[in-house]
């Protein structure tokens, strides 16, 4: 019996050691042993009854690790190909610092562990697991149907990930309304020339040129699409009634309703987003995601909306469960959409305060009702 055999036979009894440095120290003694043993060649790390064992010991101590000894395992085993499967999964599952390093280099993560952490981990997770060397297929297939933009964002910059052109071609679809994935796109080596004409419809100059200095771009028929694009977007609206200067035409509208649609469906349509389309300077997009997510007509947000009044908008708020610590940044971005100024009283701080403290069904409730007086014919 060689002095590792030796020392993996008495590896049980070390683990019975309370102390959280003798843990570690066993804990990392154990990762030599087998890395050398790998390296060398020697058969410990072959034979079926001490993995098993290895595999005991790493999950008893990796229970009850520290954050900093869990990260600096990881580290240590994020490459290595003799490390037992259950314990990278639980590293690839755990706290992102610790999980980054299993999830961009372990062989051991099978497609099934990846869709795992796509559906289970956080979003920090699933952007590293779009970043990915030779990512394949169905996990990439998997991102572009959740089409979450800032993993979509990662899987585009991804050149070594297994996509081929029907993934390519829902990404360039997807980068009409992701401005976020037409730069790494422009530039990925997959791009076809067809593909290469959709992006340029709606690409800015800068992408555009690069667009041209790699392509041998036809005059006509470029145009040709940025005409039918063009004609998609005003579509109806020669026939529409006239709007406002400041009000969505028909075919905004629509756009707007089948955006909301597709993350309604993807889940990603959420409080956070209303936010963010406001940061945008999108506030007919806020209002119809807000209609959505609350159940209340758009007619009815319009008008409160419009009103200006503080507490119409807190229970709106409160009513899809927005953080009332969110609420000023929000009222000032509508009021700064909008051409207008808040106005503060004391009279609206009580009217936010109340509309928050009201349980979601009920400020909804409370919404409809001061909504339906306010629209009330006098």
């Amino acid at each position: 019996m060689t002095a590792a055999h030796a020392f993996v036979d008495d590896l049980p009894a070390l683990t019975a050691s309370r102390s959280a440095s003798d843990r570690e120290r066993l804990l990392m003694a154990v990762v030599d042993l087998c890395d050398r043993a790998n390296q060398t060649g020697e058969p410990l790390s072959t034979r079926v009854e001490v993995n098993g064992l290895l595999q005991d010991i790493f999950l008893n101590l990796i229970s009850t690790a520290e954050r900093d000894l869990r990260r600096r395992l990881a580290e240590r085993l994020g490459g290595a190909s003799w490390a037992p499967h259950g314990l990278v999964t639980i590293l690839a599952l755990d706290e992102i610092e610790i999980a980054r390093p299993v999830i961009a280099a372990s062989p051991l993560l099978t497609e099934n562990d990846l869709l795992r952490v796509l559906i289970e981990a956080t979003l920090e997770h699933q952007i590293e697991v779009a970043r990915r060397p030779d990512l394949p297929t169905r996990v990439v297939d998997a991102i572009i149907e959740e089409s979450q933009p800032l993993v979509m964002a990662a899987l585009a910059d991804n050149q070594s990930a297994q996509v081929g052109i029907a993934q390519l071609t829902r990404m360039v679809a997807a980068s009409r309304r992701l401005a976020a994935l037409r730069s790494p796109l422009v530039r990925h080596p997959k791009l076809t020339v067809d593909l290469a004409y959709a992006l340029y419809a709606w690409v800015g100059d800068t992408l555009r040129s690069a667009i041209v200095s790699r392509y041998r771009i036809d005059d006509e028929k470029l145009n040709g699409i940025i005409a039918a694009v063009v004609r998609d977007q005003r579509a109806g609206e020669a026939e529409a009634p006239r709007h406002a200067p400041d009000q969505p035409s028909t075919s905004e509208l629509a756009l707007e309703q089948q955006l909301i649609t597709k993350l309604d469906a993807a889940g990603q349509l959420r409080p956070g987003y209303l936010l963010r389309a406001l940061r945008e300077g999108k506030l007919s997009l806020f209002k119809a995601s807000l209609a959505r997510l609350s159940g209340f007509s758009r007619e009815a947000v319009d008008a409160a909306v419009e009103s200006g009044r503080a507490d119409l908008l807190a229970l709106a708020c409160a009513a899809v469960g927005i953080d009332r610590s969110v609420f000023p940044t929000l009222q000032r971005l509508i009021t700064d959409l909008m051409g207008r100024r808040i106005i503060a009283s004391p009279a609206a701080h009580t009217d936010v305060v109340a509309a928050f403290a009201e349980t979601p069904e009920s400020a909804a409730r409370i919404f409809r009702e001061r909504v339906a007086r306010l629209t009330r014919p006098s």
